[in-house]
């Protein structure tokens, strides 16, 4: 049985609705990531998930009891979920062992339990010996941890995370995402996290749950996500992707024939599945084409090198198909001139055909 049972989830603002018939299903020690793009509804459902909002329709169930309906919500405080903010929210007057503590003292723990507590926590999280400093006293991502650790400390059957990392720089955000999986892996708690970056989101997450203007667009592990999109949005939104409009000339055996401009291309995807439309849409990773010819079955086309970007690991080019523009994105050591010609493979099952919005 799921942990966390989310269903047909509604809520609005006044005339805005932020969340439209929602469900998902959350098991015990999974860590699920809320991805999309500002004001998409991936912050309210985790504060619902949390009791700060009451739903509109829909119901919130953990461990088989119910935690939110229209009718009846269970306080913040009875739920066994710690809560981590984008702005870390520590107090800067008190040491990180007193903000760490601050959950048990209001809870009345004793004073030996509390310190062994702590202790423990604070080793979880790396910031051992650091009990005394203020945080002021401490970088950004160890004010992030003191965050965390407060939470932890608690011991939650669940923890929830508001974009914890948005506000680290880079190389500290990459860190720390290490730092989380292999925290939650040791912990066995279960992690909610809300994130706008899909980099992060693939980094860390079990599964992704892809929301876009309050509607849930896909939830799935992120191999699927990214290699099988539900959808153009959810194709652009996982990464970079070509989008070359076609029409279906031919279906059979769960594969399509997608004529695009002058050229015919093998593909597969929600069009090969039973969709009757004839205007679709290819998505073709970049990453997935290949310079020169290749053995077995493939898309095979000619082109002209437009533009060459070195970026260090990969060269990104612009390659002229036809009067189409591909973009292509391969091995530094493979060097190709602007204005040189230039055969490319891509493989059947890197050809994603999707109906082409109205």
């Amino acid at each position: 049985m799921p942990h966390i049972v989310i269903e047909h989830l509604n809520k609005s603002f006044g005339r805005q609705h932020v969340l439209q018939d929602v469900s998902l299903e959350i098991e015990e020690k999974e860590f699920v990531t809320l991805l999309g793009p500002s004001g998409c509804g991936k912050t309210t459902t985790l504060r619902l998930l949390a009791g700060f909002l009451v739903p509109d329709g829909g119901e919130i169930r953990v461990g088989g009891q119910l935690f939110s309906s229209p009718q009846t919500t269970m306080a913040p405080e009875r739920r066994r979920m710690g809560m981590v903010f984008q702005n870390y929210a520590i107090w800067p007057h008190m040491s990180v062992f007193d903000n760490v503590a601050f959950g048990l003292k209001l809870a009345r723990f004793g004073r030996a339990e509390i310190g062994e507590r702590v202790a423990r926590v604070l080793a979880a999280v790396g910031l051992e010996g650091l009990e005394g400093r203020h945080p002021a006293q401490l970088s950004g991502g160890q004010q992030q941890r003191v965050a965390l650790a407060r939470s932890l400390v608690v011991e939650p059957s669940i923890l929830l995370l508001d974009e914890p990392l948005s506000n680290l720089d880079a190389k500290l955000r990459e860190r720390m995402r290490g730092e989380l999986k292999s925290l939650q892996r040791r912990t066995g708690i279960t992690f909610v996290y809300v994130t706008h970056d899909q980099a992060e989101a693939m980094a860390l997450s079990d599964r992704i749950a892809v929301f876009h203007q309050g509607v849930l667009q896909q939830y799935g592990r992120p191999r699927d996500i990214y290699e099988r999109p539900a959808n153009l949005f959810v194709a652009d939104f996982m990464g970079i992707v070509n989008r070359l409009p076609g029409e279906i000339v031919e279906r059979r055996d769960g594969h399509v024939r997608v004529r695009v401009g002058d050229h015919v291309l093998a593909a597969i995807g929600p069009a090969a599945g039973g969709s009757s439309a004839r205007e679709v849409t290819l998505a073709i990773r970049p990453e997935s084409v290949r310079l020169g010819r290749t053995d077995g079955p493939g898309n095979r086309l000619d082109g002209s090198v437009v533009e060459a970007t070195f970026l260090g690991s990969i060269v990104d080019y612009q390659i002229d198909i036809g009067g189409l523009l591909l973009r292509v994105q391969a091995d530094r050591h493979v060097v190709q001139e602007v204005g040189s010609k230039v055969q490319l493979t891509i493989p059947i099952e890197e050809c994603v055909a999707m109906p082409t919005p109205p």
